[in-house]
């Protein structure tokens, strides 16, 4: 069954347009710790687990849930219920992981850092902050304790 597009599009729209009656739309659940009970909506299954993170965040402020969450993805991890504690990437397809029920909860203050300085280039340069602040840790603690 061949669908015909109107004329105008471009073969580029024209492909996307075809790319979005093929994708196959999967119910995912996605349960907020602290919240009364878990968001269910439709997604693409080549859609990239950021875009999954900032739809379930929309959803959940729009039925005012508690507690407040806020609305930045970047701030959030997305995990798989049933493949343990490992959380999906963000640029990850949703429907490759093969599960629909995962659990939204916010990183940790030292996993958003890291994020931002992945983000911004700037790991190495922690890194090497960190381990000049253990060098000097280890020689302010290394008394020298001499018995005459």
């Amino acid at each position: 069954m061949e669908v015909r597009v109107k004329k105008g599009f471009s073969e580029k729209q024209k492909s996307k347009i075809d790319v979005k009656r093929n994708s196959t739309r999967l119910l995912i659940t996605v349960n907020v710790p602290g919240s009364a009970g878990p968001l269910r909506f439709v997604v693409n299954e080549d859609d990239k687990v950021a875009g999954v993170i900032d739809m379930a965040l929309k959803q959940y402020a729009h039925q005012g849930r508690l507690p407040l969450l806020g609305s930045d993805p970047t701030h959030f991890l997305l995990l798989p219920t049933s493949l343990g504690l490992e959380a999906l990437g963000a640029s990850e397809l949703i429907g490759l992981c093969g599960v629909r029920n995962f659990i939204l909860c916010k990183k940790q203050p030292a996993e958003l850092r890291e994020s931002r300085w992945k983000a911004e280039g700037m790991i190495d340069q922690k890194s090497k902050s960190s381990s000049c602040w253990k060098t000097w840790l280890n020689k302010s603690f290394a008394f020298k304790i001499h018995f005459h």
